[in-house]
């Protein structure tokens, strides 16, 4: 972390205190949970006699101004446990962070009116913060744990200058606007119901169609891409989930089992495991390897409930997920093969920045990872030479691989230049063993392949709540559900009307006639608020004419063509995927 990007969050920490000075002036008998600061703002946990609004955020923030205006002391203080307590013997989330701390001296902070229980560091007085904002109030779980009592967030921001504070304020609105759950609605696209369960996303005709667009283009690169596409079970038995280790480190994120004739079955959280059956159906020679395997596999997960955020973070999903079977001498290419594969897709769907994370060991604690030094050298400098190769740039990240192999993560950056996970290229040494894959090298003898995990999109869920806040909701032509809304301006324009969109769905465009006694205006601007990229206006100059009025979602009028003329200009956008 730069000294710069410390300095702010010192100031964002100590302006979570002052908001916590603030609320419990203004509501006496509020007990503190935690106030740190984050990438962006920061937040402070309250437990209220009574819920807070958006209404008493403008008193709470001035309040704070009053506070920073005063330029009260950050003081430091070093107390035992007994003081502690003493201190704090009427908040009892304080009183249990301090049972789980095991410093006998812990450190206080006295600010104004203000003790609370933090390691720092923090500005020297109220009077360095610089603008802020409070920003909304959300509930959150004690802890992130939803048995626990649930308490009252105020999230905030605060930057250097007025400037910067107004600039990141317009960036939220922004945000709030791309909010793929509200276009989500408003599009008509997917809906969530927590009668039927939490988590689980429901695709409507507009977002199923986008969806199959979605899948078709996936399974044709993935062909063209020497791929196999397989489909595997939604259950399996405990044997399975215990051999893969998933019982043992990944239980609390799977569904309880269901009993099946006496035996334990799991819905599955991955698909990993079923590929390793296909691979154990007959014996492997290296003739036959590489093998590559993909499939848009459907897993749930339990998430707890606090963390769930529509399409973003969700219980039942589909992974665009493949395996690649391969000998030690093959995974070079195989590895760039994949990374040129990702990138080329992710350019498919109008995204060409990233940022790249390498995750590897940590040197200093080999033991705690699967395989023996020389695969793990082999498959990070594979993992390199590939970056290095497409002029890739990338963080590396020691310590954050997985136990069984080191990783690649492309994370895309949106029109809003914001970073999102997507596509992985995952090593993985354990399976392999666990299963006891083998496959008959050209010695004749048994040797154990190397296996890659690969995802491109991540999940169809996920991916496609990234694809509508990245363009707003206005998808390209060939992504739009609906591609063209004809509109006549009065029954007598209708039947011509129909005869345009017989020729444009002959092309394979997707119409729609609007038929209804509405005005024409009125008619384009739902359209426009629909996000159709292509309106054709239809009155007495164009029937006769034979011809069409073309408006673009963004208000432009490119004025008459022929429909020949449109048809053949729609085509070309779809074939450029603009």
């Amino acid at each position: 972390m730069s000294d710069q990007e410390l300095k702010l969050e010192t100031m964002r920490h100590s302006a979570s205190h002052v908001m916590a000075e603030a609320v419990v002036s203004l509501f006496p008998g509020a007990r503190l949970g935690i106030g740190p600061a984050t990438s962006e703002g920061f937040y402070y946990d309250f437990d209220l006699p009574h819920p807070l609004t958006s209404e008493d955020l403008p008193a709470v923030e001035a309040e704070m101004k009053r506070i920073v205006a005063a330029d009260l002391p950050f003081v430091r203080e070093e107390v035992d446990r007994a003081q502690a307590r003493r201190l704090f013997e009427a908040q009892p989330y304080k009183l249990e962070l301090i049972d789980d701390l095991s410093d006998e001296s812990l450190s206080i902070y006295r600010q104004g009116s203000l003790i609370d229980l933090c390691r720092g560091p923090h500005l020297d007085s109220t009077g360095q913060i610089g603008a802020f904002k409070l920003l909304n109030i959300a509930g959150a779980y004690w802890r992130g744990d939803e048995r626990r009592p649930m308490l009252q967030r105020i999230y905030g921001t605060a930057f250097a200058t007025q400037a910067e504070l107004d600039d990141y304020v317009k960036k939220l609105a922004e945000i709030e606007a791309r909010d793929h759950r509200k276009l989500a609605r408003q599009l008509d696209l997917i809906s969530f119901h927590e009668e039927a369960g939490a988590g689980l996303a429901y695709w409507h005709p507009r977002g199923g169609l986008m969806r199959v667009l979605i899948e078709d283009y996936w399974r044709r690169q993935h062909y063209e891409g020497g791929y196999d596409i397989i489909f595997t079970p939604h259950i399996g038995r405990a044997h399975l989930w215990e051999t893969s280790g998933h019982l043992n480190f990944y239980k609390d994120g799977m569904y309880s089992p269901m009993d099946i004739d006496g035996q334990d079955y799991y819905i599955k959280p991955m698909n990993c495991p079923f590929h390793i059956m296909i691979y154990k159906t007959r014996l492997r020679s290296y003739r036959d390897l590489p093998l590559r395997w993909a499939e848009l596999g459907t897993v749930y997960r339990y998430e707890r409930s606090g963390t769930l955020h529509g399409l973003l973070r969700v219980r039942g999903f589909t992974q665009d997920d493949a395996h690649i079977f391969c000998t030690p001498e093959q995974i070079e290419e195989e590895i760039l093969r994949v990374l040129d594969f990702s990138l080329n897709m992710l350019r498919g769907f109008g995204f060409d920045d990233y940022k790249v994370e390498l995750s590897v060991r940590d040197p200093q604690k080999p033991e705690k990872y699967a395989g023996s030094d020389a695969m793990w050298g082999q498959a990070e400098s594979s993992l390199v030479k590939a970056l290095t190769a497409r002029n890739l740039a990338y963080q590396r990240q020691e310590g954050e691989a997985v136990f069984y192999g080191p990783k690649i993560d492309i994370k895309i950056m949106d029109a809003l230049g914001r970073p999102w996970q997507c596509s992985t290229i995952q090593f993985d040494f354990n399976i392999p063993e666990r299963f006891d894959l083998t496959y008959i090298g050209e010695d004749g003898r048994q040797q154990r392949p190397y296996m890659v995990h690969r995802a491109l999109l991540g999940s169809l869920e996920r991916f496609f709540g990234v694809l509508v806040e990245h363009y707003a909701g206005a998808f390209p032509v060939w992504l739009s559900p609906v591609q063209v809304v004809i509109i006549p301006i009065s029954d007598r324009h209708l039947d011509y009307a129909r005869q345009v969109e017989a020729e444009l769905r002959s092309d394979g465009l997707r119409v729609q006639v609007d038929a209804r006694p509405e005005r024409m205006n009125l008619k384009i601007r739902e359209a426009q608020l629909q996000k159709v990229p292509y309106m054709l206006v239809i009155g007495d100059k164009e029937v006769t004419a034979s011809q069409v009025s073309v408006r673009l979602r963004s208000g432009e009028d490119l004025g008459k063509q022929s429909i020949a003329e449109f048809g053949a200009a729609v085509r070309a956008a779809i074939a450029a995927r603009k």
